[in-house]
């Protein structure tokens, strides 16, 4: 299961930095005369699949705008599909939503922090049943973002959920990584 992971990893970063030949410019505020709102919003997410005797689906769109040449920030909302026919009743939907914060350090390189509170069927093993809880994380981390185009480009980001619980997270780890893209 970890090389299959691992492979895909590789390959996704492969795909996505063999993009870096075709970067361009990226997004630019002029601070003196601050263009609006619409002209300063951004659009993207995170997409995600598999399908097998695991089937995994992921969809996370976001929308944000830049403060600064530097600053940005914005909401985002999260839907999660999980099937594993191994298992009677194995699937489950996730859902929740997002705000994020994120400062470009350099200029292709971000600090990011979010707050997200997801729900989902969480099992109680002292009850022996099943209930739909909301579990709050808060992520801090960075990134890379390899412009493409004139204003989009694709994100990586390493997140580290400061408020991970073994018991209750839906994430098997404190530690999150992403690839995304922003048009």
């Amino acid at each position: 299961m970890w090389l299959w992971k691992s492979r895909s990893i590789v390959i996704s970063a492969f795909f996505v930095l063999a993009f870096t030949i075709s970067a361009s410019a990226q997004r630019v505020i002029d601070e003196g005369n601050k263009p609006p709102l619409k002209d300063r919003l951004y659009y993207g997410g995170n997409f995600g699949a598999s399908f097998g005797t695991i089937t995994f689906v992921d969809v996370s769109p976001l929308v944000g705008a830049m403060v600064t040449n530097r600053l940005s920030g914005g909401v985002g909302a999260t839907y999660q599909y999980f099937n594993d026919r191994r298992f009677f009743g194995g699937s489950n939907s996730l859902y929740g939503g997002r705000v994020f914060g994120r400062y470009n350090v350099f200029p292709n390189f971000f600090a990011h922090a979010e707050f997200e509170n997801v729900n989902y069927d969480w099992f109680d093993q002292n009850r022996n049943v099943f209930e739909r809880i909301w579990v709050p994380a808060f992520f801090l981390g960075g990134g890379y973002f390899v412009p493409s185009g004139e204003r989009g480009g694709f994100n990586f980001s390493f997140l580290y959920n400061l408020l991970h619980d073994n018991r209750r997270s839906p994430y098997f780890e404190p530690y999150v990584i992403r690839v995304g893209f922003i048009l």
